[in-house]
């Protein structure tokens, strides 16, 4: 699902990534660890496509990044990328439910369908009686579930999450864990998490470790 060779990348005369190679197979669960400006969020950005590389080359479902550009870059981002933060940046103007829609109308997708969608996801999440309350109105990890079908809404083949846990309780963030493995035997997404998390770290199929902008005991 994603290829990523030699990736380099540097903001001003700081290297951040210095040759990072990564294989991450379809449906897998990958998560990325380190200390605090080893390059997680960097490596994350770049995955996402939010983030142009300094040099290298990814791949992502047989599609190379570099061959995107503009319109057809977004397009790509948002059909094939889920993004789920730390801070859910969910529009406090807009209702869970309609928090969930947008990156669907963002695609041009029928109302009426995206909405049915919606909904079938927010009863997946147990959130149907929250869907038309402000984000302003939701606990923590209410928020997060409604981030996560955002993130879903437009059947993406990755999710990338950075900090997914960081700012729940341990409660939320247990249960977030569990959401994630039953995600990936619903729906088959691949996911790619940065966390400092030692507990959804390890509940990963496979546990990467970054340093000084490589990653260490990389294996495909």
């Amino acid at each position: 699902m994603i290829i990523a060779e030699n990736i380099k990348k540097s903001y001003g005369n700081v290297d951040v990534l210095v040759g990072v190679n990564l294989k991450i197979d379809k449906g897998e669960i990958i998560s990325i660890v380190g200390k605090s400006g080893a390059g997680k969020s960097t490596l994350l950005q770049i995955l996402g496509t939010i983030e142009n590389i300094d040099s290298g080359s990814i791949l992502i479902d047989g599609v190379d990044i570099k061959s995107l550009k503009g319109k057809s870059l977004a397009n790509f981002r948002n059909s094939k990328i889920g993004f789920i933060f730390q801070f859910h940046h969910l529009l406090p103007e807009f209702t869970a439910l309609e928090n969930i829609c947008i990156p669907a109308f963002i695609a041009g997708r029928s109302k009426k369908v995206v909405e049915k969608e919606a909904f079938e996801l927010l009863n997946f999440l147990n959130l149907t009686h929250r869907a038309q309350h402000k984000p302003d109105t939701l606990s923590g990890g209410e928020q997060q579930r409604v981030a996560i079908a955002r993130a879903l809404i437009n059947n993406p083949s990755i999710i990338l999450a950075d900090e997914p846990s960081g700012n729940l309780d341990s409660a939320a963030s247990n249960e977030l864990h569990s959401l994630i493995l039953k995600l990936r035997s619903e729906f088959g997404q691949t996911f790619v998490i940065v966390t400092h998390n030692d507990e959804l770290a390890n509940m990963a199929d496979r546990k990467l470790i970054i340093e000084d902008g490589i990653i260490n005991g990389y294996n495909d």
